[in-house]
């Protein structure tokens, strides 16, 4: 992709459970087990970090004051993209080179999340060209960009994938509109390549609303789906428990203090089990960040430069 700096002005959302990220794929890669996480109780939190500009390695530097262990459980490395080759008319997987450079050192960038018990995860986003997850031409174009992306958290030593559909602007390049099959076979195809490891759905564009076909349903087959619109409430619709949704959806450092605490209050009173937030930097965020840490899990945030 070029270089893409994504200034979101819309609003997101993504999560899964301390216990439950312990459970969906281990520490690929790395040639240690992660270091024994301080019990938390509460949902779990999930932090997008644009690493166009920042480094994954932020997420690490939040812990709980209460000795809960660390605030964040899902760090998602924002973001690799799905190009389109006109030359063979396929999609393909793509890594700018911001990207790339995380990537590439994973042992600086990536590991030291997953020694502390923290899943990386690696988005992927629409580019402009035409390729997106729902416009495959065949099942079989499906599975072979599914298994680009399997390949990459095999390489990497990722923890899974997070698909977020925007930006695709289908029909650029001559490709096809979006159809019902592609994504259905797409997730298919990435879950049995991938069965131990994390799919999390950014609940938007035409493939979050094309989850079923020929009479297979992948929503079970997502681990979290979150609200993508950022200082809002919105229950993503798809058929997964309450402890792997996301309604709440914050931008750290731009929705307010109060916005994000209230957010934070109605997660835990109605039940849910995920925390979205997005584009945390590299500055001392506590102050933002202990606004939901507070309702989530009754303690401050403390940072750890």
């Amino acid at each position: 992709m070029f270089t893409l700096v994504r200034s979101r002005v819309r609003t997101a959302a993504l999560a899964l459970s301390a216990v439950a990220a312990l459970a969906f794929g281990g520490t690929a890669a790395t040639g240690a087990a992660a270091a024994p996480v301080p019990a938390k109780q509460g949902p779990t939190s999930v932090a997008y970090v644009e690493v166009n500009n920042n480094s994954m390695r932020n997420v690490g530097k939040y812990t709980l004051a209460n000795g809960g262990g660390n605030v964040f459980d899902v760090a998602v490395v924002f973001a690799a993209n799905i190009n389109y080759d006109t030359a063979t008319k396929a999609a393909y997987l793509h890594f700018n080179e911001n990207v790339q450079r995380v990537l590439d050192n994973a042992a600086t960038e990536i590991r030291p999340l997953q020694r502390k018990g923290i899943k990386v995860v690696l988005s992927v986003l629409g580019n402009h060209q035409g390729a997106g997850f729902a416009n495959f031409p065949s099942q079989q174009a499906a599975s072979a960009f599914a298994k680009q992306l399997s390949d990459a958290v095999a390489k990497y030593g990722l923890d899974g994938i997070d698909f977020d559909d925007e930006y695709a602007e289908y029909g650029n390049n001559g490709t096809g509109r979006p159809n019902d099959s592609s994504f259905v076979h797409l997730v298919t195809a990435l879950r049995a390549n991938m069965p131990d490891k994390i799919i999390s759905l950014y609940n938007i564009g035409p493939a979050a609303s094309r989850l079923s076909y020929g009479g297979v349903d992948v929503s079970s087959m997502f681990d979290y789906a979150w609200n993508p619109y950022y200082g809002t409430w919105q229950v993503p619709r798809v058929t997964l428990p309450k402890s792997r949704l996301s309604p709440a959806a914050v931008e750290i450092g731009r929705t307010s203090r109060s916005t994000v605490a209230g957010l934070a209050r109605r997660t835990v009173s109605e039940g849910y089990g995920v925390y979205l937030t997005y584009n945390l930097d590299g500055n001392d965020r506590s102050a933002d960040v202990s606004a939901f840490t507070r309702e989530l899990y009754g303690s401050d945030a403390v940072y750890t430069p």
